[in-house]
């Protein structure tokens, strides 16, 4: 969903780079200034890999082009990175500027980060050279063992939720637990994390703690969608420090942690990603992730998707919302060339940025060893699944599942139409219809729409779970506490009927 206009965009601005969220000071003795200083973390580890980043400080002459170098001890395999060129060589790593972040004046910093692999220990480097020249370093060593499995905080299970949501697979065309028993997803959105910390507000549009995901259950919900935000999760340096990084992913994992503690579902989905687009339908013109783009990049996107995937895949109650709402055919000439955009990525007509396409994020998610079910929505912003079966992508764990979002004032938004397009797809994967409302601050259509799913066994999202004013856009609650809006009334009332 495009947010209503409340939601301002903040300009944001600065070189596009990733930095730890909590850097330790560089500290250098009184005398002579080094010809530069580098700072290096761990941000992440997991058993068999590592997110890592790296600033650096030229005190010397102004650069036009720089080249950073420094050595693994322990056989560290960086596989792939950010705001710069990385390879390696042995044990040897170079990163090299790109393009647009070549130029370091005196004094200037540029930041970059990257994913490696280790089979073990992780010492940091010992050394770092900026062009050849030896740098003095500041470290943070950051994880030494793998991060565990996030816990949930201590609570008390509403009723009828169990011990938790069950760990899902793709059968057929269900979503089934470890039994075989169909699930379906039914639930609401939790709007926040995708705009709140690229507009320097915060992490959520309003609170998270126990009590307010207690609220979402008590309607009957199952399962939780929640919309994040790349540049935050990579923890790109022109958002506020503390709404980036560690910061950011931390807080990520423990409302999935509170979401599963009261027996829902999560569904972790990418919402604003880094792009500029200014063609048809352009939601904003800045490069940074502050809108929702026509489709993911290829720069931060896989990046973004592979750390997602191993920081939940010993969690296979989490679902992958691998792209909120794709609109590539407002760029593009031809449907065909929109859907082979949708899958390939690369270059695509009318879209400046190299794109990732469907095909691409679904490998970078199973190359982790994830096999947590993928939603992939379609065209239109997701309301046009009439080719999804053609193009969708190869999945080796069979896991992928099809996504689709409708509102009142969609092109795909009556029976004729669900049963020509949706019925299709559902017959041979299951559907998940990601978001569903109405900007009528009523339920009458939201009733359509989920008699139509209800009568076939799939599943549905209301979007959303924030006290905006309906009026601007479909909001289910007036409260936290799950005072419902007339809209969100209509939601409520079906769920419980049904988990009764």
């Amino acid at each position: 969903m495009r947010h209503p206009p409340r939601s301002v965009l903040l300009a944001v601005a600065g070189t596009v780079a990733l930095v730890a969220a909590a850097l330790t000071p560089v500290v250098t003795a009184q005398g002579a200034v080094p010809a530069c200083t580098v700072e290096y973390s761990v941000t992440g580890q997991w058993d068999a890999g590592f997110q890592g980043a790296v600033k650096i400080t030229n005190n010397a002459s102004a650069l036009s082009s720089w080249n950073l170098t420094f050595d693994f001890a322990n056989g560290q395999k960086v596989t792939q990175g950010w705001s710069a060129r990385w390879s390696q060589s042995g044990t040897t790593v170079t990163a090299s500027n790109e393009s647009w972040n070549g130029a370091l004046g005196t004094g200037a910093s540029v930041s970059a980060g990257f994913i490696a692999s280790t089979a073990g220990a992780n010492a940091v480097p010992a050394a770092f050279k900026l062009n050849g020249t030896t740098c003095n370093t500041s470290t943070q060593p950051g994880p030494t063992t793998p991060t565990p499995t996030p816990t949930a905080p201590p609570t008390t299970d509403p009723p009828g939720t169990g011990d938790g949501p069950p760990a899902l697979h793709v059968q057929g065309n269900k979503l089934v637990d470890a039994a075989g028993g169909t699930r379906r997803l039914l639930g609401v959105n939790r709007s926040g994390g995708e705009f709140m910390c690229v507009q320097g507000r915060g992490i959520w549009d309003g609170p998270v703690d126990d009590a307010a995901v207690r609220a979402i259950a008590d309607w009957g919900v199952g399962a939780v969608r929640i919309p994040l935000n790349e540049e935050c999760w990579l923890g790109l340096s022109h958002i506020d420090a503390a709404y980036r990084g560690a910061a950011y992913v931390n807080a990520v994992k423990e409302l999935v942690a509170r979401v599963e503690a009261h027996g829902m579902t999560p569904i972790v989905e990418l919402h604003w990603t880094y792009g500029q687009y200014t063609g048809n339908s352009a939601g904003c013109s800045d490069v940074h992730a502050g809108c929702q783009k026509p489709m993911p990049d290829m720069q931060y996107t896989p990046s973004f998707w592979t750390s997602v995937a191993d920081t939940f895949k010993s969690d296979q109650a989490v679902v992958f919302d691998l792209f909120n709402e794709p609109y590539p055919d407002r760029a593009t000439s031809t449907t065909a060339q929109a859907w082979q955009c949708w899958r390939d990525g690369g270059t695509c007509p009318g879209i400046g940025y190299q794109v990732a396409g469907m095909q691409d994020l679904v490998d970078a998610v199973r190359a982790t060893g994830a096999r947590n079910v993928v939603l992939a929505g379609g065209l239109a912003y997701s309301n046009d699944l009439s080719q999804w079966l053609t193009y969708r992508p190869s999945d080796p764990t069979g896991n992928l599942a099809a996504a689709y979002h409708v509102y009142n004032f969609n092109s795909c938004a009556s029976a004729s139409c669900w049963n020509s397009t949706l019925a299709p797809v559902a017959a041979q994967v299951p559907l998940v219809a990601g978001e569903i409302g109405e900007n009528t601050c009523s339920h009458g259509f939201v009733d359509q729409v989920m008699k139509w799913f209800d009568d076939r066994g799939l599943s549905y999202l209301g979007w959303t779970w924030n006290a905006w004013d309906c009026s601007s856009g479909p909001s289910l609650i007036t409260s936290y506490d799950g005072t419902p809006t007339a809209y969100g009334t209509g939601l409520r009332d079906h769920l419980r009927a049904l988990g009764g």
